[in-house]
C-alpha cells in the first residue's frame, strides 16, 4: 500500500516518483488483464485467474464431454431402433397382403387357377418378408435375424461409471437389466421372422410361409377349403406378433427420445454453469479498462511532476 510522505527536499531518495511508478505498474498490469479477457471472452484464461473456479469449470467441461459422448451413444441406438422398427412394420404391411389375397382365394368364386395364382402371388410377399429381414443391417450387423444384442452407454454417473441400455433381439434370458427382450414380450423371437428355415413363423405354431409356394392345381394344400381358415387365422396371429414386437421396439423408442432430451438440457445447463464461471462480462471488463487507463494517465503525470520535484531543490545549490 502506497503512502503520501514529506520530506520532498531530500532528492537523493525520490519517494513520490516512486510511488508514482508503483502506481503505473498497477495501472499497467490492470490494462493487460482487461485486454486480454476482452480478446478471449474467458475471465479464467488459466489458473491463476482463479484457482477454485479454474478447477470447478474443468471438471464441469470434462462431464459435459461425457454427456455428449452420451448424447452420440443415444442417436447410434436410435438409428438401430428406427431401421429395426421401420422393418417390423414393412413385414407387418406384407402379411396383411397375404392375408388379404388368401381372403380373396377363400371366396366361392374363385375357380383353382386363380387360387394358385394367388398362392403365388402371397409367396411373392413371403420372398420379401425375407428379403426384409436379411437386408436390415446396422453397422455391418443383421438386426431382425435372430443373433443381434448390443449395448449403448446412454449415460454416466457421479463416479464416471457408464449406464448402458441393452438392446436384445435374440431369446435372451428373461432377467436381463435394461434388456430389449422380444421373448419376453410376445413369446416369438426375431430368429422366427426367417421364412426358409422356419415352420414355426413369428410364434405361429405349424405357419410355414414357404407352404404358399406349394399350392398347385389338385393340391391346393393350405388354400383347400378346409385349411383356408386356418391360414387365415394363422396370418392373423402372425401380424399380431409382429405388431407387439413392432409395439415393444417403439416403447424402446420412446426410452431413448427421452433420454436424448434429457442429454441435451444436462448439456445447455453444465454449459451455462461453465459460462457463468470462466466467461468474461464485457460490460465490466470495459469499464475497468477504461478505469485503468485513466489511472495510467494519471500516474504518468504524478510520475514526471515527481521527477521534476529535484529540479526546483537544485535551485538552492545554484543560488
Amino acid at each position: 500500500m502506497p503512502f503520501a510522505v514529506g520530506g520532498n527536499s531530500r532528492i537523493r531518495t525520490n519517494i513520490p516518483a516512486e510511488n508514482a511508478y508503483n502506481a503505473l505498474e498497477v495501472s499497467n498490469r490492470n490494462i493487460s488483464l482487461r485486454q486480454l479477457r476482452l480478446s478471449t471472452g474467458k475471465r479464467i484464461n488459466n489458473a491463476s485467474d482463479d484457482v477454485a473456479g479454474y478447477i470447478t469449470s474443468r471438471a464441469l467441461a470434462a462431464r459435459n464431454g461425457s454427456l455428449k459422448a452420451a448424447q452420440r451413444s443415444v442417436a447410434d441406438a436410435q438409428n438401430v431402433t428406427a431401421i429395426a422398427l421401420d422393418s417390423y412394420e414393412n413385414i407387418a404391411s406384407l402379411l396383411t397382403t397375404m392375408k388379404d389375397t388368401t381372403a380373396q382365394a377363400a371366396s366361392a368364386a374363385m375357380g383353382e387357377s386363380e387360387k394358385v395364382a394367388l398362392a403365388k402371388a402371397a409367396y411373392r410377399m413371403a420372398e420379401q418378408i425375407q428379403t426384409v429381414v436379411d437386408s436390415t443391417v446396422f453397422a455391418g450387423q443383421q438386426l431382425i435375424k435372430g443373433d443381434f444384442k448390443t449395448s449403448f452407454a446412454i449415460a454416466t454417473n457421479a463416479t464416471n461409471q457408464l449406464i448402458p441400455m441393452e438392446i436384445n433381439l435374440t431369446n435372451a434370458e428373461a432377467n436381463v437389466k435394461n434388456n430389449f427382450n422380444i421373448a419376453l414380450e410376445t413369446g416369438v423371437t426375431t430368429a422366427d421372422l426367417n421364412v426358409d428355415s422356419n415352420a414355426n413363423f413369428v410364434g405361429v405354431k405349424e405357419l410355414n410361409l414357404k407352404s404358399f409356394d406349394a399350392v398347385k392345381s389338385g393340391a391346393l394344400g393350405i388354400f383347400a377349403p378346409d385349411n383356408i381358415g386356418k391360414t387365415l387365422q394363422s396370418l392373423a396371429n402372425a401380424i399380431d406378433n409382429v405388431n407387439k414386437i413392432a409395439s415393444f421396439v417403439g416403447g424402446v423408442v420412446n426410452r431413448l427420445s427421452s433420454q436424448e432430451e434429457v442429454l441435451k438440457g444436462q448439456i445447455t445447463n453444465y454449459n451455462s454453469a461453465i459460462s457463468r464461471i470462466e466467461d468474461a462480462d464485457v460490460a465490466l471488463e470495459q469499464l475497468e479498462l477504461v478505469k485503468a487507463q485513466f489511472l495510467q494517465s494519471s500516474s504518468l503525470t504524478a510520475l514526471a511532476q515527481a521527477n521534476a520535484n529535484p529540479q526546483q531543490f537544485l535551485q538552492l545549490i545554484k543560488g
